[in-house]
This record gives C-alpha cells, sequence and structure tokens, in this order.
C-alpha cells in the first residue's frame, strides 16, 4: 500500500466529520435514524441508516454494507430488474411503500413491521462513507466487523445481528464470519461467490472480464465525492455519493485500481487470500442460497461455502431464474423469516425442521452432493459423439485456438434422465504452443436440434454448465482435490510442451437439470467463451 493511498485516506476522513449530520424522524410506521455514524479504529467514520419499530424497544439486527449507495434507490439503479420483480412478483409490493427499496438488499418496511431493526451502512469511500475504495480489502473486510459490534452495542439492539443480501453482500458475509465478529449470530449468503480467484477475478486461471463491467457501472459511479455530479435520494433529497463535489482527480486517487490488480496477480497468491473467506474459521448459523443460472460468478461459491465452512447449523437453497428474483419473493422472504426469526429472536419458526439441502426443483435433500448419485463416465468419440463405452483405439481431433472448438453429443437419452451435482473432464490435449485456454460448455437439446437454455442470474439464454482452464495452471491440490471437482492450485504456470499431449483435468461448475427422453445433451471444447447464438440450430439433425 502506497504512502500516497494513506495520506488520501487521512484527508477524507478529517474533512469530512462535519459535513454530515445525524437526523431522525418517524415515517411509514418506522423511526428512521438518517447518516447515523459508526467511528471505526482508523478514525474514519462510516454513515449508515437505521430503520426501526417507532416504540422503543430491544430488537434483532439486520445489517447490510456495501457500496452501491444506501440513498440511491433499486428503482433508479435498475428500473428494468425492478419492473420485471414487480410483474413477476407483485407480492413485492405488498405492505410496503417500496420507497426505501435498495439493491440487493432487504426492504426495511417488510422487516421492522415483524419487530427487525435494519442497518444500511455505505461502505469505505462510497454514498455517505470517505475514504479509500478497496472492495473486499482486508480493511473493508475489518470495516463490517466493526459495524456488526457497533449496532449489537446500540440502545434499539437486542445483541444479536444477522447478515442478509445478494452478492457483494453474501461475499462480505463470508469475509467476516472468518474473523468470528462476538455478535454475528447468523448470515445469509445470498448468490454470493466465495474464492475471489477462482470465484471472481479467474477462471479456471482465465482472466474474467466481470470486474471491468461492475466497479465503474456500480461502484466508481457512486464513490463519495461525486456529489453534484451524481443522484439524489428520492426519499430525503440528498446527495446520493455527496456531499462533496470533488474533481476527478482526487476521486481516482481515492480508489484501487480494482481491475487493473486482477490483472497484476495473474496467480492465487496473498492478494486473492485477503479478498476470500478462511472457510474451517466459520461457524455462525448459515444458510447458503444459490442460483443455478449464476455460471461464472456465484453458484461455485455458494456450494462451496455450503461443503466446506466449519458451521455445524448450515443449510444449502437452491433456485433458478434472474439473480435478484427469487430473493424478494415472497417465497425468499419467508425463507429468510423463518431462519432469521429462529437464530435472531428464538422464535419457534419451524427452522429446526427445515431440509439441509433445499433444491429448486422442489426436493429436499440430507447433503451435497447427493448420496445417492450415479457417478457416470461418459466418453469423447472421433466422430463427435458422447457415448458411456470408450471409444475403439486412439484418435485426434484437431480445432483452432478462439473458435467454437468442437462437439461431441448424446443420443437421444431413452427416458428422464437428471443431471445434479459438479461435473468434471478429463482431457488429453496438444497445443501449437506453450499454453491453451480451454472453455467447456455443457449443452441440452430438444429434438428438434435447438439448445435449451435458461433465464440465469444475469443472461436470459445461459447453458447447463461451464467451465474454464488456462492449460498452465492444470496443477491439482491433491488435499482439496476429488474425483468429481477437480482444485487447482494456480500458484505456478506449468506451460505445454508444444505438440506433447498433457492431461487436464477441468472443473464444469455444478448444475440441475432433468433431460426429457428424446433430448440430447453435449459437452462443447471450445477455444473461446460460450456466447449464445440466438435463431440458430446448435445441435445436429
Amino acid at each position: 500500500m502506497s504512502a500516497t493511498s494513506l495520506d488520501c485516506r487521512a484527508h477524507d476522513a478529517t474533512q469530512t466529520q462535519s459535513s454530515i449530520a445525524t437526523w431522525s424522524e418517524v415515517r411509514d410506521g418506522m423511526r428512521v435514524d438518517w447518516d447515523a455514524a459508526i467511528p471505526m479504529d482508523d478514525g474514519v467514520v462510516l454513515r449508515c441508516d437505521v430503520f426501526r419499530p417507532e416504540r422503543d424497544g430491544r430488537y434483532a439486527v439486520l445489517l447490510s454494507a456495501g457500496p452501491y449507495a444506501k440513498g440511491l434507490a433499486f428503482q433508479e439503479r435498475a428500473p428494468y430488474a425492478w419492473d420485471r420483480l414487480v410483474s413477476k412478483h407483485p407480492e413485492v409490493t405488498a405492505g410496503s411503500s417500496c420507497k426505501y427499496a435498495n439493491w440487493e438488499v432487504v426492504d426495511p418496511e417488510q422487516w421492522v413491521s415483524d419487530g427487525y431493526a435494519v442497518v444500511r451502512v455505505d461502505v469505505r469511500g462510497t454514498g455517505h462513507s470517505p475514504g479509500y475504495v478497496d472492495p473486499w480489502s482486508a480493511r473493508a473486510t475489518r470495516d463490517l466487523y466493526e459495524c456488526i459490534e457497533w449496532a449489537a452495542e446500540q440502545p434499539w439492539s437486542n445483541g444479536k445481528v444477522g447478515l442478509n443480501g445478494i452478492s457483494y453482500f453474501a461475499m462480505d458475509a463470508w469475509q467476516v464470519a472468518s474473523l468470528q465478529p462476538p455478535h454475528l449470530a447468523a448470515i445469509c449468503a445470498w448468490e454470493g461467490g466465495a474464492d475471489f480467484y477462482r470465484d471472481v477475478t479467474h477462471h479456471g486461471g482465465i482472466f474474467c472480464e466481470f470486474l471491468t463491467n461492475w466497479y465503474p457501472r456500480a461502484v466508481i459511479a457512486v464513490q463519495y465525492g461525486i456529489g453534484e455530479r451524481g443522484a439524489r435520494s428520492r426519499v430525503t433529497g440528498d446527495l446520493v455519493a455527496g456531499p462533496p463535489t470533488l474533481p476527478e482527480e482526487t476521486l481516482a486517487k481515492n480508489r484501487c485500481d480494482l481491475v487493473g490488480d486482477g490483472f497484476a496477480h495473474p496467480l492465487a497468491d496473498a492478494y486473492h487470500a485477503e479478498r476470500s473467506p478462511v472457510w474451517e474459521n466459520i461457524t455462525v448459523p448459515m444458510l447458503s442460497a444459490a442460483n443455478w443460472g449464476g455460471q461464472g460468478i456465484h453458484p461455485r461459491g455458494n456450494l462451496e461455502g455450503f461443503v466446506r465452512a466449519a458451521s455445524k447449523q448450515k443449510w444449502l437453497e437452491a433456485h433458478g431464474d434472474a439473480h435478484w428474483m427469487s430473493f424478494y419473493s415472497g417465497y425468499g422472504l419467508a425463507l429468510q423469516k423463518r431462519f432469521f426469526g429462529h437464530f435472531l429472536k428464538g422464535e419457534d419458526t419451524g427452522w429446526e425442521r427445515q431440509p439441509t439441502v433445499q433444491l429448486n426443483i422442489r426436493r429436499h435433500e440430507a447433503e451435497w452432493p447427493l448420496a445417492r448419485t450415479q457417478w457416470t463416465k461418459f466418453y469423447l468419440h472421433p466422430d463427435l459423439s458422447l457415448g458411456r463405452e470408450p471409444p475403439d483405439g486412439d484418435a485426434t481431433i484437431s480445432y483452432a485456438a478462439r473458435s467454437d472448438g468442437v462437439q461431441f453429443t448424446t443420443a437421444p437419452v431413452q427416458q428422464e434422465l437428471e443431471i445434479t451435482g459438479p461435473v468434471a473432464a478429463k482431457l488429453f490435449i496438444s497445443s501449437s504452443t506453450t499454453d491453451a485456454d480451454l472453455f467447456l460448455v455443457l449443452r441440452v437439446s430438444a429434438p428438434d436440434g435447438n439448445e435449451v437454455v435458461f433465464q440465469g442470474a444475469q443472461d436470459p439464454h445461459t447453458p447447463v454448465g461451464q467451465g474454464w482452464l488456462r492449460a498452465s495452471h492444470r496443477k491439482l491440490d491433491p488435499a482439496l482435490t476429488l474425483p468429481y471437482r477437480p482444485y487447482h492450485t494456480h500458484d505456478e504456470p506449468w506451460p505445454l510442451v508444444p505438440g506433447t499431449p498433457t492431461e487436464l483435468d477441468i472443473e464444469i461448475w455444478p448444475t440441475c437439470i432433468v433431460v426429457p427422453a428424446g433430448y440430447r445433451f453435449a459437452l462443447a471444447v471450445r477455444g473461446k467463451d460460450y456466447v449464445y447464438e440466438d435463431g440458430r440450430r446448435s445441435f445436429p439433425a
């Protein structure tokens, strides 16, 4: 960390202590404390809004700390997502004015009425909180720890704090749970990646472009100091990323180069470890909710978290549809309230009878992966078929780098076939160069040859499963590798010897699909990432 960055942080912390005032009011059946101050151990003061019942008392706390500006309404940040949400799930508006809806976190009106205090924090350097922006860093995680302990000590708190939210908020929950804050009583990690290297910045050692879009669009756009160049709260009229309006040069100095840092750390090193959970330290009760359609960002973290966290009390739920849908739906809200009512309020919500694993195919299970799984091998054949019997003899199939590659397809399945769980591929490849990027896609087709895709977390045309590997990152971790889940160390490159066949084990992220009779599935081995080709037959007739 440079001295310049430290100076910027100290400057921001000093200049803003008197620029934001805390004030309270009663509205829409809630007592709201706007911009309450939470002092950090280095002198920076973070700002939060507290929504709680009008009557004085001690209430269970639901806390979220995020970089999206607590004053920016869901409806203004993502109008398309909001319109789709309320159209498909009109129950979202039941009993709520929706004025306080905010991206990826709970609607306070739906929780305060049930006896909760909801705390919404702007993380360091965003919204109304000054400081240096560095998402998922050790400093950011420590800030969340201190926010939890601050909330537990307030006169309106019963001392039990829960974390609940989607994506960024779930990822933060994994990390801070590793630090074991004394008053963190439960976490709901909804669609949250976990391993910063494997889930976020690199897939199989290949740099992922997710942050190149997310960081400027979602975070820099509401950096503290955007001020008059940004939006105003539809509730208070305050600037959502202010109050000061700072020059762009100042803002640039007050944030990390998140994308550049990812490029600068091509291996799974200390940079990524700092931004990842320590599973053996996570002991808090947890609900991990995965989205099958979140290929490439979240489901792996939720499934790894459920399997590897040391918590004695942990549950897994898996669903489909768009990234924001299930969390806000009546189904999602009821599930969350049963979980937190049990652990934060001691209520008889029936949670003690909750199945350990609840899959969105509406089947309850006792474990993950499923104990009754019939692990089945399929073999690649020279005629591009995919079958259960190994081919006769050896054969070679070639494709050009950065091309659509080749696809191996089964015959139509004779009876309904369920694929639920992890998938792995073993390939023997050679390249004319010292490295090769492989993009694997598990696909399903209807009898007419058209590919079956699903509404994913973000993409409306998501395939059944995806996997990635840079060949030079093929080194396996023997302690964590399982027959169905290769685990690569990503700690040193192993270049290919041009023209020499080399064995690769490739993780395909877990999936869940029932393939009807008459349908086929396929494994595509590509030289570039998957793109849905609308209107084109994806499988041979």
